[in-house]
């Protein structure tokens, strides 16, 4: 039985609480929040012994890995040490603030051999997996073009408002728009060139993000944005087109448009399908169900971590802090 120890109880220590109770072979067995009452929520659910915070835990707790679901600005700390015990380590998305930090979670990786995972969910997100195994094995011709969008109304849900401070989360470019970065490098690798364009706040903190890359020949843009009214409804999708025909991701769910007119609907079937109700823009475990099996899978094999490893989310953190440079900062 793999021993987690969870560290950040809000609302994405909740989703991930949520799945590793289905998933055979792992147990949530310590948590650990500056909110006691949201340790309690899931050390209810799950039995695991709570901890006053984070540091507490990894140097007191018996277990066999550390899942860091706090604040960004508090995920290098939290994982070094974590690292430093000798435990594997699992960290939300983005995986730091900078570069400086990035360079401080390679070089401790290198030296105690841990392995770390990070919170890239979209890679394990079922149309998106799909998309990633159709244009490997070029179904429907070489990608032409593509769009990608991650729109919110503003996220309320955060503690003390952690979020919306840019040197907490380096502004919704980092926190939300690294997903779409990161799968863009996934599906295509390094971009060549990319041109942004910002949108911020009566503060100077970017808001909203507009980014378009050369892959190639292969053109490809990215909005980004969390400040819609609280009435609009969160989305996420895709629109990629082919040689031979344009895969459509959005609520209506997944179709490709081929070219002979015809209208394909591809055939989803998600691993899990558990819900979540801890709040967020999201509801669905899916994805992060997925990324998380995953994780526990390549340990219990004791296999390399190949498709969300540290380097990854480093690179990908990396090219949308070169997005927010390019602009001005996160906040100007």
């Amino acid at each position: 039985m793999l021993k987690i120890g969870l560290v950040g109880c809000g609302f994405m220590g909740s989703m991930h609480a949520a799945c590793y109770k289905e998933i055979p072979g792992a147990e949530v067995v310590a948590v650990a929040d500056i909110r006691r009452e949201k340790a309690a929520e899931i050390s209810g659910s799950t039995g695991a012994v709570i901890f006053e915070n984070g540091k507490q835990l990894i140097a007191d707790a018996d277990v066999d890995v550390i899942d860091i679901c706090l604040p960004t600005y508090l995920h290098t700390a939290h994982a070094v040490l974590a690292m430093q015990r000798g435990r594997n380590v699992f960290i939300e998305k983005p995986v730091c603030l900078t570069m400086e930090e990035a360079e401080i979670l390679r070089k401790t990786a290198q030296e105690t051999g841990a392995c770390v995972q990070i919170g890239q969910v979209i890679r394990f997100w079922d149309e998106y997996k799909w998309l990633k195994e159709v244009t490997d094995r070029k179904e429907y011709g070489a990608v032409l073009s593509a769009v990608f969008t991650r729109l919110s109304p503003w996220p309320d849900w955060a503690w003390e408002g952690w979020i919306h401070e840019a040197d907490k989360s380096g502004s919704m470019a980092l926190d939300l728009h690294v997903h779409d970065v990161d799968f863009m490098r996934y599906l295509l690798g390094e971009p060549d060139s990319f041109t942004s364009h910002a949108v911020r706040d009566t503060r100077g903190v970017i808001e909203q993000i507009y980014t378009t890359y050369m892959c190639g020949k292969t053109v490809v843009t990215i909005e980004g944005c969390w400040d819609y009214p609280s009435s609009f409804p969160f989305k996420a999708g895709y629109r990629v087109k082919f040689e031979e025909g344009t895969a459509v991701f959005d609520s209506n769910g997944l179709a490709v448009y081929m070219k002979d007119g015809s209208v394909v609907k591809p055939e989803i079937k998600p691993a899990f399908t558990g819900r979540s109700s801890s709040g967020g823009n999201l509801s669905s475990l899916g994805g992060y169900y997925n990324e998380l099996a995953y994780f526990v899978e390549k340990l219990q094999k004791d296999e390399p971590l190949l498709v969300a490893p540290l380097e990854e989310g480093i690179r990908s953190a990396a090219l949308a802090l070169r997005e927010i440079e390019s602009v001005g900062g996160a906040q100007n």
